[in-house]
């Protein structure tokens, strides 16, 4: 289940000012938002960039928010967009939630001992094939993953999201039959064969014709010459 310590994220309002304003504020330190849902309209806001890093960190799915230093309310943490290369939050989408009211989430798939699989002891490949599963569930109970333990999985083995034990209180959207980790066998490597090849001299004429008179022709002679040149050779 989520965690239930919950610190008040603090949000500063601004105006939706495009892209341009949305840099200048990533340059003062300050990462550009957006909160909707809730039957409001959409708030967009500004927050520290340190401050968003540690709440996301140690906190749930779903914080608490003010804006301004007015009420707080709670959000869900619908989706966080990163730097490609940095890696730090540049946008934030926040949800209005209320505890009592179950709403649909997403949240990741946890598999362990997968190192342990008799599977992967025998030199199979362990594959995540499903990253993250949609649930249902009041925004308290929405868990930070759902886990999986798969040590005993075999080479070839498939297991399909019907396995999962959701927590108390949350509901699996997605088919049931919907692959989520498989363990194929090892690949093995294509073995080159060694294949022994000639290569034959020929002439002008397409017959193949020995390494002197190969020389020969080199020189200038014609295919008739060089052959000549050949047997005059061996007969001395």
């Amino acid at each position: 289940m989520a965690s239930t310590e919950s610190s008040t994220l603090p949000l500063s309002a601004r105006s939706p000012e495009g892209s341009r304003s949305a840099r200048r504020l990533r340059r003062e330190g300050l990462v550009p938002g957006v909160m909707y849902g809730g039957g409001d309209a959409p708030q967009h806001f500004a927050v520290d960039a340190r401050t968003l890093r540690n709440t996301l960190a140690r906190a749930g799915q779903v914080i608490q928010v003010t804006v301004d230093g007015g009420s707080s309310g709670n959000v869900l943490i619908k989706d966080v967009q990163r730097h490609p290369v940095r890696g730090e939050a540049v946008h934030v989408d926040l949800l209005r939630v209320r505890m009592d009211v179950s709403i649909h989430a997403t949240v990741p798939i946890e598999f362990t001992g997968s190192e342990d699989s008799p599977g992967v002891s025998e030199g199979g490949i362990f594959n995540q094939e499903l990253r993250e599963v949609n649930i249902e569930a009041l925004p308290g109970d929405i868990p930070d993953s759902i886990v999986h333990d798969v040590s005993g999985l075999a080479i070839n083995e498939t297991i399909t999201l019907a396995v999962l034990t959701a927590p108390a209180g949350v509901r699996l959207l997605d088919d049931p039959e919907t692959v989520i980790a498989t363990i194929t066998p090892p690949t093995l490597e294509p073995v080159e064969e060694e294949i022994e090849t000639e290569t034959a001299l020929v002439g002008e004429d397409g017959e193949p014709i020995d390494a002197e008179a190969a020389e020969a022709q080199a020189e200038g002679d014609t295919a008739e010459e060089a052959e000549q040149k050949a047997d005059s050779a061996d007969e001395s």
